[in-house]
């Protein structure tokens, strides 16, 4: 079994501001310790649960915050900004199936840390096919697009239940209880890694049972709708081909598949 352990920052163990993410910061350091303290609980439980293979990619930001010489040597990184498939780099070349590890609740969800989908200062909403989606629901779906289901998550208690609205099944493990956009209860890192490392090995299990979630599908073709912050983001926009404008801040744009659906709205975002 190969596996792709998917890395956000938001999510992971003790981080609740935006100091703890962000590379100008001087807390920043010591979260990116704790991002791969993360990682490698996952990685751990993975490999106990029976995977063969796994590969971890850095999806946060610059897709440079896991430190690579303190990450489990079993498995191989894909780090950096430009990756094709961005958070999901490895995802193309085949597996079985995916964690998702550190991360945070979509744009505009109560008592969750950090809440955003995707940027922050552009992105408003998201809608797949009329559905309100955040980054778990975006990246799940092309997950399955490729076949391969979303086993377990990590974050807080609203990404959990964000996760398990869209993927029946998953496992989730909650590190940290949010109270409002920039608090949260945390667990001991110590009681959140050993929880992250019980959660992954139980979900490997599963897959292995084939007791594991099904990969998230969304019918095709596939409707993406983007609220933008500005109505300027929204008018830099409306030349992408296909795009329609729905009102001030929101567009939409029709698309054949997952993929060139997550390749619109990031070229979207990136327009904006």
């Amino acid at each position: 079994m190969k596996l792709l352990i998917a890395a956000d920052m938001e999510g992971i163990s003790g981080v609740v501001h935006t100091s703890h993410v962000r590379s100008e910061s001087s807390e920043y350091g010591r979260f990116r310790s704790l991002m791969t303290a993360d990682v490698n609980a996952a990685v751990e439980g993975a490999f106990l649960g029976g995977a063969e293979e796994v590969v971890v990619t850095d999806g946060h930001w610059n897709g440079l915050n896991i430190l690579i010489e303190e990450l489990d040597p079993r498995v191989r990184l894909n780090a950096g900004l430009a990756s094709p498939y961005a958070m999901l780099e490895g995802l193309q070349n085949g597996v079985d199936a995916a964690f998702f590890i550190g991360y945070h609740a979509r744009m505009g969800t109560i008592a969750g840390v950090i809440d955003h989908t995707w940027a922050s200062a552009k992105v408003e909403n998201l809608w797949l096919n009329g559905r309100l989606a955040g980054e778990t629901a975006l990246n799940g779906a092309v997950c399955g697009h490729y076949g391969a289901p979303v086993l377990m998550v990590s974050g807080d208690q609203a990404l959990a239940a964000e996760a398990s609205d869209w993927i029946r099944g998953v496992e989730t493990a909650v590190v940290k209880r949010a109270t409002s956009r920039l608090s949260a209860e945390c667990l001991p890192l110590e009681t959140a890694r050993q929880l992250i490392r019980s959660t992954a090995e139980r979900a490997v299990r599963r897959y292995l049972q084939n007791e594991a979630p099904r990969p998230l599908e969304i019918k095709t073709p596939i409707t993406v709708a983007v609220e933008f912050a500005t109505s300027a983001m929204a008018d830099s926009v409306e030349i992408f081909p296909g795009v329609r404008r729905l009102d001030g801040r929101r567009v939409e744009v029709v698309m054949p598949n997952m993929p060139a659906a997550y390749f619109a709205f990031r070229s979207l975002v990136a327009m904006a």
